[in-house]
């Protein structure tokens, strides 16, 4: 009873797929994929022509799907693919799919040349019948005018070409019927092919590609075209002239096959045995159809590197070998120890992190929301910081993007205000190790997390404007730092922000009061930068500081005099005493001596000016006057 039904359920299916095959002139129809499986869980025999039929539409519809979603990112897993659909049995249908598909989307030709040169060096068969079927459209859409057609064959021919496909005769057939008599649409149809196969030409035949150029040139002179035309020329000799930067033959993601392994096709325009074999598109029964798919299995195989008893033996061993893994994580679990890493790899595999998403966003806030996610160790998010900075640094001009980013942590948490504060006394310290352009960079990211108050001015606390506590380095940053912010704030709002009562205390480095010459130098560098009116007080100071220095000392001098005086009124009383000794013991002495004595007065002359000296400076001016009257009297 079980085998009439079953039968019967064949027969049935057989009546379906026969009904479906007269719906159509090709013999073929769409089934729909519950009605297939149902045909083929019907349609048990692997040798009857509706099996075959079933295979055939599934056949056709796989080799459509892979060529309708192959482009360059994916072109190597779909040709594994395709090598394992029957192409030998379906080569005209891969024909067909890949001129359709070709003809739709004129820029994937070279991704679909690419497979099909893959396919080629296997499978000969298949890259001969398309070359043949390209040149038979060729022909056909040039004797009917058919311009799109021919657009699409000979782009379609020219990469071919640059695959090693077909001969580089064939272009050459092709360009020279369409420059023979030329008009717009056949000079339009050489330049786009002479794009795309120039560079290849100029390479293997450069006469023949001199002379096509020649003859482009005559047909450019001659001003017979459209100027659209004419412009199309230029611009081919303008490519030609940049070497076909932009054209190239083959794109380095699509050169997949090496050139000792590519089969040329010998084809010419002018063949007359060429067979576009319109058959191999429709359903056809082959009663030797199982031998068939043996013989493909088997070449399969060997394309592909499949084999069973390789297969059964790697899954052994990776059965074996998983089951010895495990068994060897079970002992490491045991012996399990810990272990520091003092190669700080990991603080470098965050910066890498931290970089890499920096320059892969697009705006600020992806960056800042990416950055969050990133899981940083506690204690090493100064990293971030610092890698914010060090990326604005590197830039040529600085970007506001970074300054955005660090505004946008600072104002999240209170602890990426702490570690920027600590970034910027730690860039401070060490300026002098950075040049001008990173300066400029970190200075104005600095300026801009000041200016939006996302950090607090007491950093500044740090920067002492003196002659011995800044370096050339520290000067021309604190320029640009001060600079920036007085054009976001302005100079009003700068002064009012200075002058604050809780600033003075960090920011009496920048103004020193301790001295006056530092005062000068600060006064100076204020000025000399273009902001002199944040100077008034410190101008202030420094013309009553004379004043207050001169009050100090006199009060300082007076007390010192005070106490000399003293010391000087005991020392004149005592020298009295000893001078009246004196006095009286010479006059006795005089009186002794008599006149022979010479008198005081003639004592103080002698003693105030040495006779010689007197003589000397008498007769120097004695001769400077009497000079010209000798002069006179020996002439």
């Amino acid at each position: 009873m079980s085998r009439e039904i079953e039968s019967e359920g064949r027969f049935n299916g057989l009546k379906q797929v026969d009904t479906l095959k007269n719906n159509t002139r090709a013999g073929g129809a769409y089934i729909p994929p519950h009605r297939l499986r149902q045909l083929q869980q019907n349609v048990k025999d692997t040798s009857s022509e509706e099996y075959q039929r079933i295979t055939w539409e599934a056949l056709k519809k796989s080799i459509n799907g892979l060529i309708n979603k192959v482009n360059t990112s994916n072109v190597k897993m779909i040709i594994p693919e395709l090598f394992g659909e029957n192409l030998v049995r379906g080569r005209g249908l891969y024909c067909r799919s890949m001129m359709k598909a070709q003809t739709a989307s004129l820029p994937f030709t070279p991704v679909y040349a690419a497979v099909t040169a893959v396919i080629n060096t296997k499978l000969p068969a298949v890259g001969a019948l398309l070359l043949t079927r390209l040149v038979l459209q060729f022909r056909r859409a040039f004797r009917r005018n058919d311009k799109t057609s021919c657009l699409a064959s000979t782009m379609f021919i020219a990469h071919l070409t640059n695959q090693l496909i077909a001969d580089k005769v064939l272009v050459l057939q092709i360009l020279a019927l369409l420059l023979e008599r030329p008009t717009d649409d056949s000079v339009e149809i050489a330049v786009g092919l002479m794009r795309e196969v120039g560079a290849l030409l100029a390479n293997v035949s450069p006469r023949a590609n001199n002379a096509i150029y020649e003859r482009f040139r005559a047909v450019l002179h001659e001003g017979e075209i459209d100027k659209r035309i004419q412009y199309m020329i230029e611009v081919l000799f303008q490519v030609r002239k940049d070497k076909y930067k932009d054209n190239q033959p083959v794109m380095e993601e699509l050169d997949l096959v090496e050139e000792e392994d590519q089969i040329t096709h010998n084809i010419s325009l002018d063949d007359d045995d060429l067979d576009a074999e319109e058959m191999l598109n429709i359903f056809k029964y082959d009663p030797d159809y199982e031998e068939n798919e043996a013989k493909y299995n088997a070449i399969k195989a060997e394309i592909l590197g499949e084999d069973g008893s390789d297969e059964s033996g790697s899954s052994g061993d990776d059965e074996s070998g998983s089951g010895s893994e495990e068994e060897d994580e079970d002992e490491d679990d045991e012996n399990k120890m810990e272990i520091m890493d003092q190669t700080n790899n990991d603080i470098i595999e965050l910066r890498r992190k931290i970089y890499l998403t920096v320059m892969s966003s697009v705006n600020f806030e992806e960056a800042c929301h990416k950055l969050m996610k990133l899981h940083i160790p506690e204690g090493h998010e100064v990293e971030l910081c610092n890698m914010i900075i060090e990326c604005a640094s590197q830039e040529r001009t600085y970007l506001k993007y970074y300054g955005l980013m660090a505004e946008r942590f600072c104002k999240m948490n209170r602890t990426w205000v702490e570690n920027f504060t600590n970034a910027f006394t730690e860039i401070y310290e060490t300026i002098h190790r950075y040049e001008t352009n990173r300066l400029r960079n970190i200075g104005k990211l600095f300026a801009h997390l000041f200016n939006t108050d996302s950090l607090p001015w007491t950093a500044f606390h740090i920067i002492r404007l003196t002659e011995e506590d800044t370096t050339s380095a520290s000067r021309i940053f604190v320029k640009i730092l001060f600079q920036e912010i007085s054009e976001f704030l302005g100079l009003k709002t700068l002064k009012e922000r200075l002058l604050d009562p809780f600033m003075l205390e960090s920011l009496s480095g920048m103004f020193p009061k301790d001295n006056p010459k530092n005062t000068r130098f600060a006064i100076n560098y204020w000025t000399s930068i273009g902001l002199g009116s944040l100077t008034e007080e410190l101008r202030e100071w420094l013309r009553t500081a004379p004043q207050q220095t001169i009050k100090r000392d006199s009060s300082s001098s007076d007390s010192d005099s005070s106490s000399s005086g003293s010391d000087s009124s005991s020392g004149s009383s005592s020298s009295s005493d000893s001078d009246s000794d004196s006095g009286s013991s010479s006059s006795s002495s005089y009186s002794s001596r008599g006149a022979r004595s010479p008198s005081p007065r003639r004592r103080r002359r002698r003693s105030s000016t040495p006779p010689t000296s007197r003589r000397r400076r008498r007769s120097y001016s004695d001769s400077r006057s009497r000079s010209p009257v000798k002069r006179r009297h020996r002439s």
